[in-house]
This record gives structure tokens, sequence and C-alpha cells, in this order.
């Protein structure tokens, strides 16, 4: 087996199984989406996954390393094989904006998946990670032979367009307080992890990266978690912050 074809064996493999060891993450204004996923090779055949893959460029990143940054040419999109993935918006004045994290078998690289113009935003290595690079004159060769490869690539776009139109109805329609509080019972969800009986935040996201989400910054974002903390809303314990109060927190992202 080729080292191109030794890079790609976890999304060959996934593909035919639809298992998954981590999910996107994504701000909606209904908590019910916004741990959803998409695997565009999910539904394709075992012919056709290996076509796709042959067509890729594989690639590993470091932590920090950008699959592709704003500004930059647009020529296809990226396939995760594994890692996390975090998409992001920096703004004229050099705030950003957390657009959303993708995890193995999601793809990052949209909306101009077939190539042409500049990417509108940028997407960089949480973790160590692994992508493939489809460029976009063979990935549109291929949709007009695979029409799964086709409802695959339209519905992980669909996906997209939610995740970004919910971010903007959220910054939109909440005060920053809502936000956080709607982010909080977000990423407890999206953990699934109880202390003592209590829903607890992945450990992964700093305040930093929680203000990115929110479009905060890191020091209101602390300030605000002590004030959750001191109505017993939240609590702390080490690096992790935990639920106490679900309904309350609720009522405060409404």
């Amino acid at each position: 087996m080729t080292s191109r074809h030794q890079s790609s064996v976890a999304l060959r493999t996934r593909g035919s199984t639809n298992q998954r060891p981590d999910k996107a993450l994504y701000m909606t204004e209904s908590l019910s989406e916004t741990a959803s996923t998409n695997n565009i090779l999910g539904h394709l055949n075992a012919e056709d996954r290996d076509r796709i893959l042959d067509c890729g460029q594989p690639r590993e990143y470091a932590p920090g390393e950008h699959f592709f940054q704003q500004g930059e040419a647009h020529n296809g999109i990226h396939l995760i094989e594994f890692g996390r993935v975090r998409s992001y918006y920096t703004s004229p004045a050099g705030r950003e904006i957390t657009l959303g994290y993708w995890t193995a078998g999601d793809f990052v690289g949209a909306p101009q998946i077939f190539g042409g113009g500049h990417h509108m935003w940028s997407s960089v290595a949480i973790e160590p990670s692994r992508g493939v690079w489809l460029p976009g004159r063979e990935l549109k060769a291929l949709v007009y032979e695979m029409p799964d490869l086709a409802v695959s690539l339209i519905e992980g776009l669909e996906q997209k367009g939610k995740c970004y139109a919910g971010l903007l109805q959220l910054v939109a329609t909440r005060s920053m307080k809502k936000r956080l509080a709607h982010l909080l019972l977000t990423l407890a969800d999206h953990a699934g992890n109880k202390v003592n009986g209590h829903l607890s935040l992945d450990r992964r996201f700093t305040h930093e990266e929680l203000a990115s989400m929110i479009g905060a910054t890191r020091q209101w974002v602390s300030l605000t978690l002590e004030r959750f903390g001191k109505e017993g809303i939240v609590a702390r314990d080490d690096s992790l912050i935990i639920v106490l109060d679900e309904k309350r927190l609720l009522d405060r992202s409404l």
C-alpha cells in the first residue's frame, strides 16, 4: 500500500462503518442542533470512496497549523481523517469569531468547494490532525459521475449553512450574557460528561476559546463565569466548568 493509501485508511474504513469518535460543534439557536455531524463519504460504497481518496493529497497538521487561511486562493476541500479543526473569521480590526469545530469525516473549504475566488475564513488544526485535500477540478468531475457524492456534499453545505446562519442569529438577537449561557449549555450537552450528577464542560475549551465562539473578550468571559459561580449556576473543579443549575442557566440564555 502506498503512503497515499496508508494516509486515508481511517477515512476508507470509517466511511463504511459510519463510526465517529467525536462530533462537530457549532452554534445554533436550537440546542438540539448544536452537535451535528456529516460524513460525506459515509453513504458511498468502498469503490467510490477509494476513487475519491485516490484523487486526494494527504497531509498531517500540527496544532496551530492551518489547512488554509482567509484570503488565500480557494481550490477544493479538505476531508478530515482525524483530529479537530477550528474554522474562524478574522475582522479587519483583527478580532476573531469561531464559526465551528469539525472532526473526522467532516470537510472544510466551503462554500466554493470546486474552487475559484478566495477563502472567506480560516481553518486551523486544534490538535494533531490529518486531512486529505481534494482539488476542486477533480472533485467536480467526480460529482458528475457519483450522485451519492453530490448529495453528500449538498448535505454538508446545508449543515454548514445552518451553522453560520445560526451563529448570525445568535449574535444579532441575543446579548453577550445570553450567548455565553447558551454556549455553556451547548458545550455541556456536547460533552455529555457528569461530575457528581451535574453536566460538565469539555476541558479542551479555554476562556479565550469560549470568548471567540460568542464574539466576546477573554476577560469578559472570565468575569461573567465568576458571577455565574457566585449565583450558584456553575462551579469550577480544577479545569472543568460544571453546570449546577441547568434551568437557571437556560433562563439566562433566553
